[in-house]
């Protein structure tokens, strides 16, 4: 019997190496539901079906759980509305290198007389002119399953083009009555699924970054994503120490070095960048922000990454020098290659550089240290609150953070123990991906860290429903000053004197009063705590750790602090 476009559809998927298929269901999904449910127990390599009942919360753990395997995962929405509720997702997906396979149904093309026409009054209004218009310009590529017989090429191609560096998100629409129809002569091909390979960089501009490296005096390596990858961390940790160059994790989305790196000389680039006669910025969009700080007219600006110049981004104006397009480790082992020659590990201006910002490093990380040396006598500080994270948690846990953990006061040292929100900053992305970084990864402790604003953009009553129904126990952290933090910052700091300000800036900011967030998590019978005083904190970390770990449970502690 012939298979139907559906079933060739999802075997293809599988044999692409797509683990999950999340899916907040409609009226679109009948052939996908009768498809699974035709394969189940079959020899075939098939994505695992998740329902999510929101479609921000999918793509988010699509998200998450490729941070973690590497491999890209599916979501499919119901029609022009969910594909709405993903568009959030998909635009930190894309600022984010992130390969997430987004699916839509589309309204069925035949009114009657075909298998899968329509049937509903709501087919003739979810109809668009170009429902992938919404999306376009956030995805590298969309396309649409017109014909039965190209399901399986329809799915490779999707893929294909999603791991392509720079990896990024794509979209096709699913038409019911063409999914239901005979696949005809379609066959899935496992062999034609590989990964496309990477970009290598250029040798020459590998060796002009590694002279002018060993030119400077005082060259500095701005990053944000380097330990995207563990080859990544591990290229950067070996070329800081081997050539004795600073590092700054600016607005860090991955453990880029290790915290106590002699090296790490912490997340603001500012001092060290208004010195440095050559800068390596390593995939990092904004290295600076040019209306506070910036270097010298004179240092030479190198860039590297996957896309060097972030070709996407509408405006971007940091002078560049020297453009490498490359991974990271790539770049960073060839370009160590050429220096090695050039600066010599032994020499004067390496052992210099590594005794004084080694120092350095040290006395900052000290001070940071003595701030939490004793819990604050009044409200509880977003530092106080991290500081004890790490305590309660240890350094192998993993945190997906949305906005308030200050690393400087939770320092993660291990590859893969901290993952931040993309830089696109659409909210309501921490706890869906740390979801799906613990569906990834079962047997480690997923914390996710997240303000009380974002908790709420994460539809958490979806979120708390999946940790409970796919047995996904995390620990969430809510810093719960009830106030949306950036817009009163963001307020007071364009007019700090200004009318607004007399207010304390908290017009349109303001969240009060806070819900008791914890009892969302007791509803879908998980634990709750609610932490005013800050040296109860500790204590009730601990106790929600274990809940986690021994009862296989979720638990939320929401933390009334101010900052």
């Amino acid at each position: 019997m012939t298979e139907s476009a559906a079933e060739i559809f999802l075997r293809q998927l599988g044999a692409c190496g797509v683990d999950w298929f999340f899916a907040n269901g409609g009226t679109d999904f009948p052939p996908i539901v009768e498809a699974f449910a035709k394969l189940e127990g079959s020899n075939h390599r098939l994505p695992v079906p998740m329902t999510v009942p929101h479609e921000n919360a999918a793509v988010a753990m699509a998200h998450g759980a490729y941070m973690i395997t590497g491999r890209p995962q599916a979501v499919m929405v119901h029609v022009n509305v969910g594909t709405a509720n993903t568009i959030n997702g998909i635009l930190n997906a894309a600022r984010d290198h992130t390969p997430v396979f987004v699916l839509a149904g589309r309204t069925p093309y035949a009114e009657k007389g075909r298998h899968g026409a329509r049937t509903r009054h709501i087919h003739w209004a979810q109809e668009m002119f170009d429902q992938a218009g919404m999306v376009r310009e956030a995805v590298k590529w969309d396309g649409e399953l017109r014909q039965p017989d190209q399901a399986a090429d329809l799915a490779t191609r999707a893929l294909h083009i999603a791991m392509t560096a720079p990896r990024g998100p794509v979209y096709a629409t699913l038409p019911r009555d063409t999914l239901a129809a005979p696949a005809g002569a379609a066959r899935v091909d496992a062999a034609r699924a590989a990964v496309p390979a990477k970009p290598l960089p250029d040798p020459a501009a590998m060796a002009q970054a590694a002279q002018w490296i060993a030119q400077a005096e005082r060259p500095l390596i701005i990053t944000s994503a380097a330990g995207r990858t563990r080859e990544g961390f591990e290229a950067l940790s070996a070329f800081a120490s081997r050539f004795g160059v600073p590092v700054i994790s600016f607005t860090p989305r991955f453990v880029n070095i290790a915290a106590d790196h002699p090296m790490h000389l912490g997340y603001e680039p500012g001092p060290l960048l208004a010195q440095a006669d050559c800068v390596l910025v390593v995939d990092t969009d904004v290295p600076w922000i040019p209306h506070l700080q910036g270097p010298p007219e004179d240092a030479r600006i190198i860039h590297l990454g996957e896309d060097p110049l972030f070709t996407r981004y509408p405006m971007r104006s940091f002078p560049t020098d020297l453009a490498i397009t490359a991974e990271p480790a790539t770049g960073l082992n060839g370009i160590a290659a050429a220096l090695d020659a050039l600066l010599p590990a032994e020499s004067e201006a390496v052992q210099s550089r590594l005794q004084h910002y080694g120092a350095q490093s040290a006395a900052q990380r000290a001070a940071w240290a003595a701030q939490v040396a004793q819990p604050p006598e009044g409200p509880i500080t977003p530092e106080w609150i991290s500081h004890c994270i790490a305590e309660a948690v240890g350094p192998e846990a993993m945190l997906v953070n949305e906005y308030p953990l200050r690393q400087t006061h939770c320092p993660r040292v291990a590859h893969g123990t901290f993952y931040g929100q993309s830089t696109a900053g659409g909210l309501g992305w921490g706890f869906g991906a740390a979801l799906g970084a613990k569906l990834a990864a079962p047997e480690r402790l997923v914390v996710a860290t997240l303000g009380d604003g974002a908790y709420v953009f994460n539809n958490p009553t979806a979120c708390h429903w999946v940790s409970a129904a796919h047995n996904l126990p995390l620990l969430i952290v809510v810093f719960n000053n009830a106030m949306y933090g950036a817009v009163r910052n963001s307020t007071l700091a364009m007019y700090r004197d200004g009318a607004s300000a007399q207010q304390g800036g908290t017009l349109l900011a303001d969240l009060s009063p806070a819900p008791a967030f914890e009892k969302l998590a007791e509803a879908s019978g998980g634990y709750g705590e609610r932490v005013s005083v800050a040296a109860e904190l500790p204590a009730a970390l601990r106790r929600a750790v274990e809940v986690v770990l021994r009862e296989k449970r979720q638990a939320l502690v929401n933390v009334v602090c101010e900052y």
